[in-house]
Order: structure tokens, then C-alpha cells, then sequence
């Protein structure tokens, strides 16, 4: 849902985030500057659920603000200073420059996990990416590698893609560029997480074009609870591979309580109050953990 703020109209509504652009542009494409809010909703299975999670939206938009500040010589999409941002969503929302953006989720993996898993179990690779034989569930990968995928329309599946296909996508100078900065944020991330006591097992960026410039641009939220997969070091060394700083005690909860693969299930139940306040003091600890 999404509430009026001053000088600015709502241009459009995603599963967890809001855009508003200026109330004098007449769309996205001639807005010179963007009002991205970060909601406190929350999404599982294609599905925005009930209730949200308390302070999601700050805490996520503050841990993409520091992200920003630690990956000096990385262009992105903020709008200079940040104080200009509306006070009715100060704390969750960024400015930013629009960017022509490119139709690809730029995933690194540094640890399998996931749907990566799921795929190495079918073809002992990932998005074209040979892999090891005999590898297990979390697992760290020999060297990071970027499995990208096709961004889908708002309610479908992103697409596992090899890289060849993202050359067909965005051109060869484009897909290779993408690569790189991907591979290089994850690096740089995950020496800072590690050095907090945190295993950045897996992320996605989104990059666009500067509309002026053509220079490729980090945007969107980045290294956050929602793009990334975060382990706790020492639980990890100790045995306990997934337990993540993220919604996956939603997605636990979801799976035992509801057909997640069913469509005609219909809508899913409303989140207890313990897993909502579980979910939260997640967020929290992770922006502590990485940030203090």
C-alpha cells in the first residue's frame, strides 16, 4: 500500500519496494530523479504476505546505504546527499538517478546453496558453470562464480541463464562488464562480512546505464537480507550450514504450514506473531553484526 508524500506520485508498486517519481515529470522515463521506498512488506513464493516485518524497510535501506559507502569506486545510482529524502518515508527510501536497466540478475555464488543446489544435484553445474564432483548443501565453492539470470515480469520466476545467453541479451561488451563488477563487489564483500564473523554465501546485483553517460551503474538495493545469502561464521564452522540472516524462517514456516507449490492452494495463512518477531531480530542482527 502505498501513502502520499509531498512533491512526489506514486509511479509504481512491486512486491516490497515503491517508486515515486517528482510531481512535475509525467513518467519514469523523463524523471531526472527517482524516490525508491523501501516497504516493510515481505514476499515468499511469489506471494506478499501477512504481516509484514516491523522496520524491514529501514533496515534494509540502511544496510544498502552502507553497502554504497563501502564500495568506493563502484558507480551507483544514489542521488547524491540523502538528507533531501520526504520525511514521511525518512529512514527508507533513497534518491536516485534513473538508469536504462539492463534485464539480467547478476547472481554470484561463492557457496552452494539454494537453487543452485537444486541444480547441481541435476547437472553438477550451475547456469552452465561446471562444478565439482561430490559437493554437498552449503558447501564453498572452489572460486566464486557468476550464474546470471533473465529478470522476469512482476509475479513470474527469474530464469537461470548461462552467461552466452546474457551475451545474446545485452551484447558481448555489456555481458562481460556485468561479469566483472559482479565478481569484484562479491569479492570485496564478502573480505568485509569475513572479517565480522559473517559468510556472504551468495548475492545479486542489478546494474543500468547512466542515461547520460552509458556508463554501467550499480542500482537497486545491494548486499542486503533480501538480495543476499548471509551465514553466521562460527554456527557454520560449527556444523549448522543455513541458518541465515534473512527471511528463511518464513520460507521454513511457509513449507511446513501451507502447499507452497500448489497454486490452487490459495492465498497463503497470515505469519505468526513469533516468526514475524524471529524474522525481524534477524534483519536486526545482521545491520549489527556488519555495520557496529
Amino acid at each position: 500500500m502505498t501513502i502520499e508524500i509531498e512533491g512526489f506520485t506514486d509511479a509504481y508498486s512491486g512486491k516490497v519496494r515503491d517508486l515515486y517519481i517528482p510531481t512535475d515529470a509525467v513518467s519514469i522515463d523523463d524523471a531526472e530523479t527517482l524516490l525508491v521506498v523501501a516497504s516493510d512488506r515481505v514476499s515468499a513464493y511469489d506471494h506478499v504476505l501477512e504481516p509484514g516485518i516491523p522496520g524491514k524497510g529501514e533496515l534494509l535501506t540502511t544496510l544498502s546505504l552502507w553497502w554504497f559507502e563501502q564500495l568506493s569506486g563502484i558507480p551507483n545510482h544514489l542521488r547524491g546527499p540523502q538528507g533531501d529524502v520526504p520525511a514521511e518515508v525518512a529512514g527508507r527510501a533513497m534518491l536516485v538517478k534513473p538508469l536504462d536497466m539492463f534485464p539480467i540478475e547478476c547472481v554470484v555464488r561463492g557457496y552452494l546453496s539454494g537453487s543452485g543446489w537444486l541444480e547441481y544435484q541435476e547437472s553438477q553445474s550451475v547456469c552452465g558453470v561446471p562444478l565439482p564432483a561430490n559437493l554437498a548443501n552449503g558447501d564453498r565453492l572452489p572460486e566464486p562464480i557468476y550464474t546470471p539470470a533473465f529478470k522476469a515480469e512482476l509475479g513470474e520466476h527469474d530464469e537461470n541463464i548461462t552467461f552466452e545467453r546474457t551475451v545474446e541479451l545485452v551484447g558481448a561488451d555489456v555481458a562481460t562488464r556485468l561479469r566483472e563488477l559482479s565478481l569484484e563487489i562479491y569479492a570485496r564483500a564478502s573480505a568485509i562480512a569475513e572479517a565480522r564473523g559473517v559468510i556472504l554465501a551468495d548475492t545479486k546485483f542489478e546494474f543500468g546505464a547512466d542515461r547520460a553517460t552509458g556508463e554501467i551503474t550499480l542500482a537497486d538495493e545491494v548486499l542486503t537480507s533480501d538480495s543476499s545469502r548471509y551465514w553466521d561464521a562460527s554456527a557454520y564452522a560449527a556444523g549448522d550450514r543455513l541458518a541465515s540472516f534473512d527471511k528463511q524462517i518464513v520460507r521454513n514456516w511457509l513449507s511446513a504450514n501451507w502447499n507452497t507449490t500448489d497454486p490452487k492452494a490459495g492465498p497463503p495463512p497470515a505469519l505468526p506473531t513469533e516468526i514475524v518477531e524471529r524474522t525481524a531480530a534477524r534483519y536486526r542482527e545482521l545491520l549489527h553484526r556488519l555495520t557496529a
